[in-house]
């Protein structure tokens, strides 16, 4: 299994980013794919999560109505359309399979290398 995320970056609050998770090794067009992220505590932060067809999707509270994700089966990538960032989502993201959620906390079976999203003016 192979999850790799790029597209981060620095941005002023208010920007916008997109990131991008090329996915390999597994059959990537049947499963529910997530997005964590890790900033200063240790712990990773449930994001959002798209069904394999990518018709139904979640977010977690924090950033609901700001980010959206979605998938293209084909190409198996995932992406995470992120606007008017804040400080608060300063952190390193992940694309994730095999989740369990609980609370705020995601736990997951396998995710790749991560991207770097810094928020600051």
């Amino acid at each position: 299994v192979q999850l790799q995320a790029s597209g981060g970056g620095s941005v002023q609050p208010g920007g916008s980013l997109t990131l991008s998770c090329a996915a390999s090794g597994f059959g990537f067009s049947g499963e529910w794919m997530h997005w964590i992220r890790q900033g200063s505590a240790p712990v990773f932060e449930w994001v959002s999560e798209v069904s394999p067809d990518g018709a139904t999707t979640h977010f977690s509270n924090s950033v609901k109505g700001r980010f959206t994700i979605f998938r293209d089966n084909a190409k198996n990538t995932l992406y995470l359309q992120m606007n008017d960032l804040q400080p608060e989502d300063t952190a390193q993201y992940y694309c994730a399979r095999s989740c369990s959620i609980l609370g705020r906390t995601a736990h997951c079976g396998d995710w790749g290398r991560g991207t770097l999203v810094t928020v600051s003016s």
